[in-house]
């Protein structure tokens, strides 16, 4: 798509796709009540998540939502279950105020396949389509719309190893699987294994090849490992989370999974 805008009814199509991610950024100024949280809280298009433009800012200036760091801004929208790859659809309750401003947002630091929905939540209402209402969990760990493969040791998928850069917690992400590359490769040879003993591996932890899959690692590295393996077994589309654990498990991060999967 070329047009930043899309419509309700682009939406309401794709709103289950596993790489569609919504985001409510209704912002109002200083004072004024409810709060955008608050109405969000009351009624939100099914599965969005709240993006708080006065949170996803750079809190060492003096002025309000001044432009995030990179980092942080990564950081920011990966807690709200944002990926490199989804398409991000982002609406306000209808006024045109702040779902430009988080395009705006997304646009500048390189995602392209971001949109802002035509009516925002307005339009949606009038049109008697559906709501959600009350807290909202990050994307993917709710719909589990996509398998999430952890290719880390065992022992550190679990939480019983420590992670080896420093203020990582101990764990997985909930709901993830764990196949470690390690297991891939023919110890003696170091040749990766037949395809046959790979499909087993995938198998054995509960992996649909035919649902959307997302690699994981450490860091973004070993998780081409699985991609690879995975695209002998005729898997050519699935995801490589680039953040990987060094993003998800920061302190204070997104929930956290320990013990075997």
């Amino acid at each position: 798509m070329t047009d930043p805008l899309v419509s309700t009814e682009w939406l309401a199509d794709h709103l289950n796709d596993a790489n569609v991610r919504v985001l409510d950024a209704t912002f109002k100024l200083p004072g004024v009540l409810p709060l955008p949280k608050d109405d969000f809280l009351n009624a939100h298009i099914p599965g969005s998540v709240f993006f708080d433009v006065d949170a996803v800012s750079d809190h060492t200036s003096s002025l309000p939502h001044m432009f995030p760091s990179a980092e942080q801004f990564g950081r920011d929208v990966g807690n709200l279950g944002v990926g490199n790859d989804d398409t991000i659809v982002v609406y306000d309750a209808g006024g045109w105020v702040a779902a430009p401003r988080a395009w705006w947002m997304f646009l500048s630091f390189g995602h392209k396949k971001i949109h802002v929905l035509d009516g925002g939540l307005k339009k949606w209402l009038a049109e008697g389509r559906p709501i959600e209402k009350g807290e909202a969990k990050p994307g993917n760990l709710e719909s589990k719309a996509e398998q999430v493969i952890d290719a880390r040791p065992a022992g550190r998928f679990d939480g019983s190893v420590a992670e080896p850069r420093a203020g990582l917690r101990g764990g997985h992400i909930p709901g993830s699987r764990s196949v470690p590359y390690a297991g891939l490769f023919d110890a003696t040879t170091g040749a990766m294994k037949s395809p046959d003993e790979l499909l087993k591996a995938f198998s054995n932890a509960g992996v649909d090849l035919k649902k959307p899959i997302v690699t994981s690692c450490g860091s973004g590295v070993s998780a081409g490992v699985l991609t690879l393996a995975l695209y002998r077994l005729g898997v050519a589309d699935s995801a490589l989370y680039d953040g990987s654990w060094s993003e998800w498990g920061v302190g204070g991060g997104p929930p956290v999974a320990t013990g075997p999967a």
